[in-house]
C-alpha cells in the first residue's frame, strides 16, 4: 500500500493485489461467473467529521494495448547470478542486467545511476518509481552519478523483459568502499495511463503515470578493495574481534538497526556480514577507527520481508583488504513494523 495526499485535494492511491486474489479472480472468471473484486478505503476526518468509506473496483484486464504499463517485479542480478559483487580496486566488473515483470505496455525510460562511497544513501521513496509518486514529490528524489540512459518499448503481453545494465567500464572502481548501483525508471506519456487532474479536482494539467510500481525499485551492490567474504581468517589474541550490540537474538528496530563492535588496533577495513539461512546477504566496509554501522533503510525492508533467522559477524581488514580474523556468528532479528 503506497497511497498518499497529493495535488489539491487529490489522492494518490497505489495498491499491490497479492497474487492469491488474482489467482481467485482469475478462477471465477474462467467458470463464467463475476472476476471483479474490492478494496475499501476508510478516511478519517481531522475535524470531527464523519468518517467516509470508498469502495475500489478491480477488474482482470487482458494486459493488452489499451492497459497501462506497470511493473510487478524487477530484479537486479549479475550476468553471472553471483550473489554478491566484489571488485578488486581498478578493474571492471562484470556486466548486470534488469529482469522485470510487467502488466500493460508502454516505453521503458529511464536511466542508470551509482551512488558513490560517501553519498548519502537513498531512501524508500527515492527507489520508487517516478510514476508512483505524486508530481509534487517527483522533483524531490534524490540524483546520483549518472552512467547510461535507456529508452525500449515494452510490448503487450510480451512477459518479462530483460534490459541490460550499464556498460561495466563505466562502473566505478578507483576508491574502496560499497558502491549502490540504482535502476531509476521515469514516468511515460503513454496515453492510457495518463491522468487529469483538472477533471478530478487535484490541480492543473494533465499527469503521466506510465510505468508505476507498487515496491521500491531493487538496488545492487558491490564493493570495492574488500577481499572476499571466504577468505582464511587467522585468529587475533582473545578479546580483539568482539562484538557488543546487538545481543544475541536480539530484535532491532528497523528505524534503528546498527550494530557495534570493540576495535582491533590492527584494522585498516571492517568487514559486516549479514546471513540468512541461504548464506551471506548483505555486506558492508567500514574504514577504522569507526566501529559501528545502521543499515540503509532499503536494505531493513528487504531483511524484514525476507521474514528469516538472520547472524551477523565482523571480519577485520588490514591493508589491501586481506582477511586478519573475524568474530563467530551471532542471531539476531529485525522487528516487524506495526502494520506487517
Amino acid at each position: 500500500d503506497r497511497s498518499t495526499t497529493s495535488g489539491t485535494n487529490g489522492f494518490t492511491d497505489i495498491m499491490s493485489i497479492p497474487p492469491s486474489v488474482a489467482r481467485r479472480a482469475y478462477q471465477a472468471a474462467t467458470e463464467g461467473k463475476g472476476s471483479a473484486f474490492y478494496y475499501v478505503r476508510r478516511f478519517v476526518s481531522r475535524t470531527g467529521a464523519p468518517d467516509q468509506f470508498v469502495a475500489v473496483t478491480c477488474r482482470l484486464t487482458g494486459g493488452g494495448a489499451r492497459t497501462p504499463l506497470a511493473f510487478t517485479d524487477v530484479r537486479i542480478v549479475p550476468v553471472d547470478e553471483s550473489p554478491m559483487v566484489h571488485v578488486g580496486q581498478g578493474t571492471v566488473p562484470g556486466p548486470v542486467e534488469a529482469r522485470l515483470a510487467y502488466t500493460g505496455t508502454g516505453r521503458l525510460v529511464g536511466r542508470w545511476e551509482v551512488v558513490l562511497p560517501g553519498d548519502e544513501l537513498p531512501s524508500t521513496d527515492d527507489l520508487m518509481t517516478e510514476a508512483s509518486l505524486p508530481l509534487e514529490q517527483r522533483t524531490q528524489q534524490r540524483r546520483y552519478t549518472q552512467l547510461s540512459r535507456f529508452n525500449v518499448f515494452l510490448p503487450p503481453g510480451a512477459g518479462p523483459f530483460t534490459l541490460a545494465g550499464p556498460d561495466p567500464s563505466r562502473l566505478p572502481t578507483l576508491t574502496e568502499g560499497t558502491y549502490y548501483l540504482l535502476l531509476r525508471i521515469e514516468a511515460t506519456g503513454d496515453k492510457e495511463g495518463d491522468t487529469n487532474l483538472g477533471a478530478v479536482g487535484a490541480g492543473r494539467g494533465v499527469l503521466p503515470t506510465g510505468g508505476v510500481a507498487g515496491f521500491p525499485m531493487p538496488v545492487l551492490r558491490y564493493v570495492v578493495g574488500s577481499g572476499s567474504a571466504a577468505s582464511p581468517a587467522v585468529d587475533l589474541p582473545r578479546g580483539q574481534v568482539r562484538l557488543l550490540t546487538p545481543a544475541a537474538g536480539e530484535a532491532l528496530a528497523p528505524a534503528r538497526a546498527t550494530f557495534a563492535w570493540a576495535a582491533a588496533a590492527t584494522a585498516a577495513h571492517y568487514r559486516l556480514d549479514i546471513a540468512t539461512d541461504t548464506g551471506v546477504v548483505y555486506t558492508a566496509i567500514v574504514a577504522a577507527p569507526i566501529a559501528s554501522y545502521r543499515l540503509p533503510p532499503v536494505i531493513t525492508e528487504q531483511l524484514v520481508a525476507a521474514h528469516q533467522q538472520m547472524r551477523w559477524r565482523i571480519a577485520v581488514m588490514g591493508p589491501g583488504g586481506t582477511s586478519i580474523s573475524r568474530s563467530a556468528w551471532r542471531p539476531f532479528a529485525l522487528a516487524a513494523r506495526p502494520n506487517q
